[in-house]
């Protein structure tokens, strides 16, 4: 017996705004918006989704797991991340190929030059 894979779940101090910026970033839809889970796919039924949960306390250290994009432009995607909301960080990554980011709540991510 193999499972399947359901929902990538982020904790979030505040899921709704977050869920929302994740569903712009990758054009996904909020397909459930409560306040204890806030769930955005690429469609009502494709999964994985994934899911926002409520947390207290700010985001401590950094990710063990991450999101990897790949977009047809690099430099676009990043200037179109920025401008709603991401931030360049610097995890120790040093002189790479691809370009570290973060969301409105902390939570890195890369984005990826298209494969050659």
């Amino acid at each position: 017996m193999t499972s399947v894979w359901e929902n990538l779940t982020v904790d979030a101090q505040d899921p709704s705004r977050l869920a929302h910026w994740w569903a712009e970033a990758l054009g996904y839809q909020v397909i459930s918006d409560k306040p204890d889970e806030v769930e955005i796919r690429r469609t009502p039924d494709t999964l994985p989704g994934i899911v926002f949960v409520p947390v207290s306390g700010p985001k401590e250290g950094k990710n063990r797991l991450h999101i990897d994009l790949r977009p047809a432009d690099l430099e676009a995607e990043v200037e179109r991340l920025v401008d709603m909301g991401a931030r360049h960080v610097d995890i120790g990554q040093g002189e790479v190929d691809w370009t570290v980011l973060s969301d409105p709540e902390g939570n890195e991510f890369c984005v990826l030059r298209q494969r050659g």
